[in-house]
């Protein structure tokens, strides 16, 4: 209880400092910022006033809640922002977005789909709300840029085929790529030519100021000449379609989001797919600024920043909106110097807004279907496809999932999908993390993965390069599992957690699991490189204890104390040819024994074997005659440290070269460290007719694991 009310009263404190950000803002803006906030404000209010215009036709609402949500979405969301350059508002790829999502249940220009449109608002402001307060930022990391790329070229090219019609002066189905096609080819003997020629110039305008100009607002430029130019040349009477009249008044609140709970489960769908990439688009823009001007930003207060603002825009008569990359830009080289440059924005809007409305009167559509085909075109990072198409295979198939998905499906499920298949991707690389044995690189200083090398026949060392979470611990129990079954003399594992940040208990039952099968098979298992965090798991669920704290290595000491005190170094000179490791290198060997094949090698039906509590029992309670002679086949400082009582010492060389003579009454039993030594002796000696002979299974250290008596030689 005493935790959970701590958590809740953390929570709250965060939840207070998320929503207290205007009063910090207020607190800390300086005078001296006010002259650069003030000209970054009227110059983005240049570009924002035709982009939201532009952006509503899109959405396929009524201008004035394009410039409404500027308005609302700019003040609102810089006033809880952290950001000192990001701007709030309508964009092109969520404004195509709300256009298709409300397209689905609502006909385009009802009442209720304006209403709606209010709804989806709030609807994603919630969601967005949320997510920032509780602290869920983080999650848009988990979605691959290539879904932003991939769905703002799709958006770029559906924004071209719907403003095509426009342009024209025609009417033309544009449900997919293939449609628009066909329908254009049919409508081309109906093109209006005033309308072309208006939307052609304005294009070339917008494309030649480009050029010469870059800095110039041409958008708005290009509104003003053409309604100068309908008005002078009476062009709405030769049939050219205009936007019609924008009411003159403040964002009105409205409560018709209330009104439209009932419309809460068509939109949800639509409603998630626009908040979650515009969490994407504001978090890519952020980090795009923040890496120009060294800024560090919470995610989770621009979360928070873009839900207020949305919820606002719904209830003040406007439509969802988003970070947009091209205002912000605007407003970075305006140098604006605190979020009040978004805010004084927002109110140069509504001034121009109020002076400028009535000529939207005659504003042609077909001078915005221009200024919208450049927008679109714009959205196409030809540069940026080109490096995800060149790069990592997995990005380029999201942004083609993405891309097509947008191009032929329905829009908001492209998103998701595309969203969808990141985490997806996420999720299936961190369940496979990669499990491999390494060895010492020529200097011995370092592991490296060598395929091609010699691995030491006792010991294999294993480099896991992943979380031990719930989801990858099958994979990497069965791939450590595979390793010591395709490696069977390898009863000794050295784990290397370098790259393992993080387990949880379904890993902590894995590695039981490893060290289980292991143990059975006569082995052990060391770790080295694990973590704090890790190795605080560990303790707390007793896991270091069972195993044995000292199982947990310095990986500069980790070989030297395995290789003296674990290995059996007979096996190291007698039967393996390579030298590993840095402590093999003064080691003797002599690999050439007569012939004698090595251990694996021996046939199991030649060989008989006794376990250790059975050979004790013949010992102590066998009669003369029945009591085996025992002879320990180790060297002599393996013997003197440690042996079974009445074993008789004859170093395996000395048995292979026929210099030892056994009696012939008795069973011999052969006893070295492991049983590897034993079954080779054994079969040579079977080759030189000597058949009453068994081996101690597991050797000395089955011996000493059943708690039978050794005899230590004094001297020692």
């Amino acid at each position: 209880m005493i935790v959970n009310a701590e958590m809740t009263f953390n929570w709250g404190v965060a939840v207070l400092h998320y929503l207290r950000q205007p009063v910090r803002l207020a607190r800390t803006y300086q005078k001296r910022d006010l002259r650069s906030d003030v000209i970054a404000g009227i110059t983005v209010a240049v570009v924002a006033l035709p982009q939201a215009i532009a952006f509503a036709v899109i959405a396929e609402l009524p201008p004035q809640m394009g410039l409404y949500a500027v308005i609302v979405g700019a003040i609102v969301g810089a006033l809880w922002g952290a950001s000192q350059q990001v701007h709030y508002g309508p964009a092109n790829a969520i404004s195509l977005l709300v256009a298709a999502a409300l397209s689905e249940t609502l006909t385009p220009g009802a009442a209720e789909f304006i209403i709606a449109a209010g709804l989806m608002a709030v609807m994603v402001g919630v969601f967005q709300l949320v997510m920032g307060l509780l602290r869920l930022g983080l999650l848009v990391n988990f979605v691959s840029h290539s879904v932003t790329v991939g769905f703002a070229a799709g958006a770029g090219i559906l924004i071209i085929m719907k403003q095509t019609g426009p342009l024209l002066g025609v009417t033309l189905d544009t449900t997919n790529p293939f449609t628009a096609a066909r329908n254009l080819s049919v409508s081309l003997s109906l093109i209006h030519w005033p309308t072309l020629l208006l939307g052609s110039g304005s294009i070339l305008f917008l494309l030649i100021l480009k050029r010469i100009r870059p800095q110039a607002p041409a958008p708005l430029l290009v509104i003003m000449i053409t309604a100068f130019l309908t008005i002078f040349l009476n062009l709405d009477e030769q049939g050219v379609t205009m936007i019609g009249e924008i009411p003159r008044n403040l964002p009105p609140f409205t409560s018709a989001p209330i009104r439209a709970l009932p419309l809460l489960a068509h939109l949800s769908t639509g409603a998630f797919a626009v908040g979650a990439i515009g969490l994407v688009q504001t978090s890519a823009i952020i980090r795009s600024i923040a890496s120009q001007t060294g800024q560090r930003v919470d995610n989770n207060q621009e979360f928070v920043a873009q839900g207020m603002a949305n919820i606002a825009a719904g209830f003040f008569s406007g439509y969802p909106c988003a970070a947009s990359f091209s205002r912000t830009a605007v407003n970075f080289r305006a140098g604006a110097r605190s979020p009040m440059a978004a805010v004084f924005s927002g109110i140069f809007v509504l001034f121009a807004m109020l002076a400028l409305a009535p000529l939207a009167a005659f504003l042609p559509v077909t001078a915005l279907a221009g200024i919208l085909i450049i927008t679109a075109y714009g959205m196409i990072d030809r540069a940026e496809v080109k490096r995800i198409w060149q790069g990592a295979r997995g990005d380029a198939l999201i942004m083609l999932v993405t891309f097509l998905g947008t191009l032929f499906l329905s829009i908001e499920f492209a998103v998701l999908a595309g969203i969808m298949f990141s985490f997806g991707r996420y999720i299936f690389r961190t369940s496979l993390p990669r499990v491999h044995t390494v060895v010492p690189d020529a200097s011995y200083a370092h592991f490296v993965y060598a395929p091609e090398r010699s691995r030491c026949p006792q010991l294999g060392i294993i480099d896991i390069e992943g979380d031990l979470y719930f989801g990858a611990v099958n994979h990497v129990e069965e791939a450590i599992l595979d390793i010591v079954e395709s490696n069977r003399e390898q009863r000794f594992l050295l784990i290397r957690m370098t790259h393992v940040n993080h387990c949880d208990f379904s890993g902590i039952h894995m590695l039981e699991s490893v060290v289980r099968a292991c143990r059975e098979r006569g082995g052990d298992i060391f770790f080295v490189r694990v973590n704090f965090r890790v190795r605080k798991v560990m303790q707390s669920t007793h896991f270091d204890e069972n195993l044995g704290v000292d199982h947990f290595l310095s990986e500069d000491e980790a070989i030297a104390h395995i290789f003296y005190r674990i290995l059996d170094p007979a096996v190291c000179i007698y039967e393996c040819p390579a030298k590993v490791f840095k402590e093999c290198q003064n080691l003797p060997k002599r690999i050439d024994l007569a012939g004698i094949p090595l251990a694996e090698e021996v046939p199991d039906a030649s060989i008989f074997h006794v376990s250790a509590v059975e050979l004790w029992e013949r010992l102590h309670h066998g009669e003369n005659g029945e009591r085996p002679y025992i002879v320990d086949v180790r060297e002599p400082r393996e013997f003197h440290r440690g042996h079974i009582p009445e074993a008789n010492l004859a170093p395996l060389p000395r048995i292979l070269t026929n210099d030892y003579r056994f009696p012939n009454d008795r069973q011999i039993v052969l006893v070295c460290r492991t049983g590897r030594r034993s079954r080779r002796a054994a079969f040579a000696l079977q080759k030189l007719g000597i058949v009453n002979i068994v081996t101690l299974t597991g050797g000395m250290q089955a011996w000493e694991a059943d708690g039978l008596l050794t005899a230590v030689d004094q001297f020692l």
